[in-house]
């Protein structure tokens, strides 16, 4: 995968005629490092854990360089945005929770088939994603503790 996004950037760096930085490789190294979301803040940590320090003027104007040749997709999720690199999956969804902004992959084979026979009108798709809110069984179980506290504490005071 890595090697095939190095060729994507290689390819559009050179039909744009733009300079081939060795900080737009880092990044995009590091992107491919992570298995799954991450945030800028996780990402510049990465760079400078390898001894590779970049401004952040420079962190987000690769990632949105990234963002539009299709090397890096963001997510503005209920917390915060997160990226994660582009070919590693491009069809996917995530269930989000919406209390403590737990975000997880889940597999849907039904809406995959679905969107992948849908025809469109003079499109060509590439990938999708879908956003699932609700509220995870971890909130969920904390939630029900806090109402069985608040009905014992009602009987009590009676």
């Amino acid at each position: 995968m890595l090697d095939n996004a190095r060729q994507i950037l290689d390819s559009y760096l050179e039909v744009t005629a733009k300079r081939r930085t060795p900080e737009r490789y880092a990044i995009l190294e590091a992107i491919y490092h992570f298995d799954g979301h991450f945030t800028v803040e996780e990402l510049n940590a990465l760079l400078e854990k390898d001894r590779f320090i970049v401004s952040r003027a420079t962190l987000y104007n690769t990632l949105r360089l990234f963002l539009k040749i299709h090397l890096v997709v963001r997510h503005k999720l209920v917390d915060k945005t997160k990226y994660e690199a582009a070919l590693r999956n491009d069809s996917h969804s995530h269930q989000i929770c919406t209390m403590c902004g737990k975000v997880s992959e889940v597999e849907l084979p039904e809406v995959e088939a679905a969107i992948a026979s849908s025809r469109l009108y003079r499109f060509r798709k590439e990938g999708f994603t879908l956003y699932i809110y609700g509220i995870c069984s971890s909130c969920q179980s904390k939630l029900t503790r806090q109402r069985m506290m608040i009905g014992k504490n009602k009987t009590d005071n009676k």
